[in-house]
């Protein structure tokens, strides 16, 4: 007969409600609704706006953010991610693009949640190994 790891899963367990608990109570989170994500399988992450008012480009979206965190509202689901995750992901693996819609035209990315979810668990087993080299050095 197998050994119960009901122990573990309860600490896991814990710990996991531990981390909703903080999620849910976050003071700085840009909680975004992208109304086209479920046609295009892309969330879109803006960048730049153009301003009629300057008739310039200027910063906006995640380059002007203050959040600590990021919240993609997915139908009856919500993907919160840490602003420097996203930026990270952002700068390595998205797709530009200009989102014409008058009268303030954007630009940004687009990324894929599975690769946004995919640069997090990558990141976090780096953080990990890194951890564990400087521990056995």
């Amino acid at each position: 007969m197998k050994d119960s790891n009901w122990d573990l899963d309860l600490r896991a367990g814990l710990t996991g409600e531990s981390k909703v608990a903080d999620l849910l109570s976050l003071d700085t989170v840009e909680v975004k609704t992208d109304r086209r994500w479920h046609e295009t399988g892309n969330l879109y992450i803006e960048t730049e706006c153009y301003y009629q008012a300057s008739q310039s480009w200027e910063p906006s979206g995640i380059r002007v953010s203050k959040a600590t965190h990021w919240a993609f509202v997915l139908e009856d689901s919500v993907l919160i991610v840490p602003t420097h995750r996203l930026k990270e992901v952002v700068w390595e693996s998205a797709r530009p693009i200009t989102c014409n819609i008058p009268p303030n035209p954007s630009r940004g990315y687009l990324i894929t949640p599975a690769v946004l979810l995919e640069h997090v668990k990558n990141a976090r087993e780096r953080e990990i190994a890194e951890h564990d080299a400087l521990e056995n050095w």
